[in-house]
């Protein structure tokens, strides 16, 4: 059935040994990143087979699919109040920025007869999650140090998510220079510098690093094959992971502009068109519903996406030198936000092949 996402196991096996052997060879080990495929099994067994630290996920129904997994389960977002009962439950490590969940994670762990593990999170100025006053993230490290039923493991940082901040040695430094005032200060050993996502990559391949940084959360490299900086491929990772096709239930010849009294579209947006004269116009079913269009790339470099909506996709093929016809398949290469719609829409099949 269509549409359906083909992904690759192979393919992404590939991309997981490329990063984890560049990464361990400069002394960084990985939580692989399970959100964008909603920590589905086929996947997530690759990261345990090729000996990740760790699993990572937003969503602790995701992480809780994983319980019998024999590999760390951390927590990304910072912890709800009205989940702290499965954050214990089912993950080992969670990132934390406010004290009264931390209050609350101890609590809940004595209560289980567990320890959990914490990373606290330092905003360097992207603005996301963590405490951006430093003292304040210092003073919160003592307060876990008094706590029973918690460890503090590490510290952590995000960049590129939100601000689009790059990562740079500054950052790197200001890591190091906080692990060590919270090591001397509370006489404590921390395990983990985590300093960041699939943005810091390039750092590993450009610099010499300084050897506390020693955990990257990685994601995007896996699934798309490029980091996340500048949107580079990395050598020898795939960028075909996950293939999206989509069927043509309408070819027709029709005028480029659309004829009448222009208002706003189904979305609210009043679009603006160009005459291009009459072009050949494919619907596919799929849309908005189904998959971020704006993520999506044809593989056939000579079709056009002239735009979408909520179950349908419209193209422009005038220009491909392939005939095409009703019923043909289009497919069309993702980028990270076109594989998490798709893996997290119900409308789109599911297929994974194995070459």
């Amino acid at each position: 059935m269509y549409p359906r996402v083909l992904i690759d196991l192979s393919k992404f096996r590939n991309n997981v040994k490329v990063v984890n052997k560049r990464l361990n060879n400069v002394g960084i080990d990985i939580f692989g990143v399970s959100k964008v495929f909603c920590a589905d099994k086929h996947l997530s067994k690759i990261f345990v087979e090729e000996g990740l630290a760790g699993i990572a996920d937003s969503r602790i129904s995701n992480l809780s699919k994983l319980k019998d997994y024999p590999i760390k389960k951390i927590l990304l977002r910072i912890p709800m109040h009205s989940e702290i009962e499965d954050v214990i439950k089912y993950s080992d490590i969670s990132l934390n920025s406010e004290t009264s969940t931390l209050n609350m994670l101890s609590k809940e762990a004595i209560k289980q007869g567990k320890v959990h593990g914490i990373i606290l999170m330092i905003d360097l100025g992207d603005l996301r999650e963590g405490f951006f006053d430093k003292d304040e993230l210092v003073k919160a490290a003592g307060q876990i140090v008094k706590l029973k039923g918690v460890n503090l493991v590490g510290i952590g940082t995000n960049l590129t998510c939100f601000g689009a901040i790059i990562p740079k040695m500054n950052h790197m430094c200001d890591l190091v220079r906080i692990k060590e005032k919270i090591e001397t200060m509370y006489d404590i050993s921390l395990k983990y510098i985590s300093a960041g996502n699939s943005s810091s990559y390039y750092m590993t391949e450009e610099y010499d690093l300084p050897h506390e940084i020693n955990n990257l959360r990685i994601g995007e490299i896996f699934v798309c094959g490029n980091e996340t900086a500048f949107s580079e491929r990395v050598e020898g990772a795939r960028r075909d992971v996950f293939v999206l096709e989509a069927e043509i239930v309408e070819l027709k010849k029709k005028p480029s502009v659309p004829i009448g009294e222009s208002g706003v579209d189904a979305f609210g947006n009043k679009p603006v068109y160009s005459d291009k004269g009459d072009m050949i116009r494919a619907i596919c079913a799929i849309g908005r519903q189904d998959v971020n269009v704006d993520s999506i790339i044809p593989f056939d470099k000579n079709i056009e996406i002239i735009g979408s909506s909520s179950d349908h996709i419209i193209l422009n093929l005038t220009e491909c030198d392939s005939k095409y016809k009703v019923g043909d398949i289009i497919s069309f290469r993702l980028k990270y936000g076109g594989i998490l719609s798709v893996m997290t829409s119900e409308y789109v099949e599911k297929v994974f092949i194995e070459e």
